[in-house]
């Protein structure tokens, strides 16, 4: 049965947890909060690296229980961004989420050819969007890794997306690609770009899910507006996947339906040999907590 709300989401993430986390550059009482709730929830078990002293003081400060949780001393962020991987890599850690530490230095990390965690394929971000009146989750991506792709990176986009959207119990996900307009036009090359994907799609180029697309928002994910304007396609209307045009559309989207439509959000990076969770400093409780949850279910 596919997973249609955060609620199924976390249910289905205890039954297959716990997981081993590990959190680069811990020390931050937001970090720390979310890793309590993994572990309380039955999501993970919880290690922590970073500057060991600076996590204690924390935990000590807002009256924080880690006794359970493993400590791992880094003193700089980027060595705790290092040892978390290399936790991945020894089989000691099935997941990665980011602390205190730039996204930058721990993509770094992740993408090291001495730890071995590449697969071969693009990392990219997937959003997860729960919003208010869906029937269904919305995924989304790339709003967080790809700055603008080309059409050989939107192929693994397309592709990650869907993978994402299988684990989660959607056998084959519908996938919309975004334009700014659902005809082609050789004068707008995002359009190109998504007919050739819907092309790639029918001949087994991308695998697992209804690929269409130039399709824009409207038509993507509304019946009644994809009628109106007579498109005829499995997916206009009823799309669990928008591949957005560029990085700057898929964040403006994405938050957005945020702020917009109180959605609410889980995201993923995909294509290494774990889940990367990589949380803004302005995400809720909630959002780490289903974030962790979303890598529960991509785990090996």
């Amino acid at each position: 049965m596919p997973i249609r709300t955060f609620a199924e989401l976390l249910e289905a993430a205890k039954d297959k947890g716990p997981k081993t986390v590990a959190v680069a550059a811990a020390h931050q009482s937001e970090v720390l909060l979310a890793s309590l709730d993994a572990e309380l929830a039955g999501l993970a078990e919880v290690v922590l690296v970073g500057d060991s002293d600076r996590i204690r003081q924390i935990a000590t400060d807002e009256d924080f229980d880690i006794s359970r949780m493993e400590l791992i001393h880094a003193s700089r962020s980027r060595e705790a961004a290092w040892q978390v991987m290399k936790l991945v890599s020894d089989g000691q850690a099935d997941i990665s989420m980011k602390g205190r530490v730039e996204t930058s230095d721990f993509l770094r990390a992740a993408l090291s050819k001495e730890l071995g965690l590449r697969t071969g394929r693009l990392f990219t971000h997937v959003a997860v969007f729960e919003i208010p009146e869906f029937d269904r989750l919305i995924f989304i991506s790339d709003a967080g890794v790809t700055v603008a792709p080309d059409l050989e990176q939107k192929v693994t986009i397309v592709q990650n997306a869907i993978n994402v959207a299988q684990a989660l119990g959607i056998n084959r996900p519908r996938v919309a690609v975004l334009a700014a307009t659902e005809t082609v036009n050789p004068k707008i090359p995002t359009t190109l770009d998504a007919a050739n994907l819907s092309k790639m799609a029918d001949r087994g180029q991308i695998q697992g899910g209804l690929v269409d697309g130039p399709l824009a928002l409207d038509n993507a994910i509304s019946p009644e507006s994809a009628r109106i304007k007579g498109i005829r396609s499995e997916v206009a209307g009823y799309a669990d996947i928008l591949i957005a045009p560029d990085i700057e559309a898929g964040n403006v989207l994405a938050k957005a339906i945020t702020y917009f439509a109180q959605g609410k959000m889980a995201g993923v990076v995909v294509g290494a040999r774990c889940p990367l969770i990589l949380p803004s400093r302005s995400d809720t409780r909630e959002a780490k907590l289903t974030s962790l949850a979303l890598g529960v279910m991509l785990a090996p």
